[in-house]
């Protein structure tokens, strides 16, 4: 199991408990409303035993971990990375509306930076973010990702084509 502490926060590999928490992140139309379309309780389930397996660096699946407020244990979303290349990993995050604006996504990302560099062997990061989206490109640019570029009508939601955004972050030009 993956632990990773903040100041405020918690991080812990998602676990078999977790899944009313992230079953009500996946069908909050606002927390998904730039990520997917609206997934079957079954589709939802899927995903979240494919992040149940014991992650190491370089797993084929995601490292997921649960954000907890350290103060009262609540959830509050879930972050983590995959590898995409041996070096190279993408990160993501979605987080409840409750928690939002708060600065948690931002501390998380941080932390996951901080492990993907140091633990995970990661020489670089992405991220894919849907063009509007302006909340998460916040979070990764105060974390130090750099908009790298921009994929026209790269994803189908919502009944039409949607611009993604890609952004990068180089071990080298890491700041934490």
């Amino acid at each position: 199991m993956i632990q990773i502490a903040t100041p405020r926060l918690s991080c812990e590999s998602l676990c078999e408990a977790d899944w009313p928490f992230f079953l009500a992140l996946q069908q909050n139309a606002d927390v998904m409303r730039y990520v997917s379309e609206p997934r079957t309780e079954s589709q939802i389930r899927e995903i979240f035993e494919s992040r149940l397996p014991d992650w190491t660096p370089g797993a084929a699946h995601w490292l997921s971990l649960v954000v907890r407020e350290t103060e009262t244990g609540e959830p509050l979303g879930v972050t983590g990375y995959i590898h995409r290349e041996t070096d190279c990993a993408e990160v993501g995050f979605i987080f409840a509306p409750v928690a939002q604006g708060k600065g948690f996504a931002t501390e998380s990302l941080r932390a996951v930076c901080d492990f993907a560099f140091a633990a995970g062997e990661v020489r670089r990061l992405t991220a894919t973010v849907t063009a509007g989206n302006m909340a998460s490109r916040r979070v990764l640019e105060k974390t130090g990702f750099v908009l790298e570029g921009e994929l026209r009508e790269n994803f189908w939601l919502a009944g039409k084509w949607h611009n993604d955004w890609l952004l990068g972050l180089l071990r080298s030009e890491y700041q934490r």
